[in-house]
């Protein structure tokens, strides 16, 4: 994913009411700025930390800006939450994630389970392989040297969604849980179950049930956010 237009660098003042952020321009002027996740953020929304807004394309639009990135320790993490599913998107296209490859359809947004919509369906039309049901989760958690976590918060939704993708396994269909680690300083992953123990139980249900899991980093600067590599699994 390539940003639009050129990003703007500011400092963070404070994030306040979930959606909203002041932040103060290289030229002194103080913005609004969207933002664009609901969890926890911890360690990315401290006043103080540099922080990169795109502008808004819409002149309608209330929020002039919103808050794309920020640098942690020297290194840059994705904090948009509605970025991923593209992401992902353009990676299996550009088979840039083996585990995904062979399927000749891709489509988003599908409706499935019990009123969800699944992230990404992967169709085989010849039949020779089974529906690929992919649900994708922002990861940007990161608590110590090396490890990326997920959540950063409660999730029941999250928790959900791991059901359903059992359900679909159930059916004879695959189902992949896709951690997509918007950051490119961690080497594993693993579930912050101290945060969320529903989360990290229902994860091990589908798992049992054969739920996949698949989990990259990425490569983020300002210019793009982009796949990287697959980290290790620490489950």
């Amino acid at each position: 994913m390539k940003f639009p237009d050129p990003l703007i660098k500011g400092k963070l003042l404070k994030r306040y009411k979930r959606f909203m952020a002041d932040v103060e321009l290289e030229d002194g002027e103080i913005v609004v700025a969207h933002c664009a996740n609901t969890g926890g953020m911890v360690g990315l929304k401290d006043p103080g930390l540099e922080v990169w807004l795109s502008p808004s394309r819409n002149p309608e639009r209330k929020l002039k800006f919103s808050w794309e990135l920020t640098r942690v320790d020297g290194h840059l993490v994705g904090i948009h939450t509605g970025h991923p599913n593209g992401i992902v998107e353009d990676a299996v296209a550009a088979d840039k994630i083996p585990e995904l490859t062979g399927y000749e359809s891709l489509r988003r947004e599908v409706k499935y389970g019990k009123n969800s919509r699944i992230d990404l369906l992967l169709e085989d039309p010849s039949g020779e392989q089974p529906k690929c049901y992919v649900e994708v989760k922002n990861v940007h958690l990161k608590r110590d040297n090396q490890t990326a976590e997920f959540p950063d918060a409660v999730t029941a939704r999250g928790a959900k969604h791991l059901e359903e993708l059992g359900d679909m396994v159930e059916e004879g269909h695959r189902s992949v849980m896709f951690y997509l680690v918007q950051r490119g300083d961690c080497q594993q992953f693993k579930i912050a179950g101290d945060l969320d123990p529903n989360y990290e139980q229902a994860l091990t249900r589908a798992l049992g049930r054969g739920v996949e899991i698949l989990c990259y980093a990425c490569n983020v600067t300002t210019d793009s956010v982009t796949i990287d590599k697959p980290l290790t699994l620490a489950l």
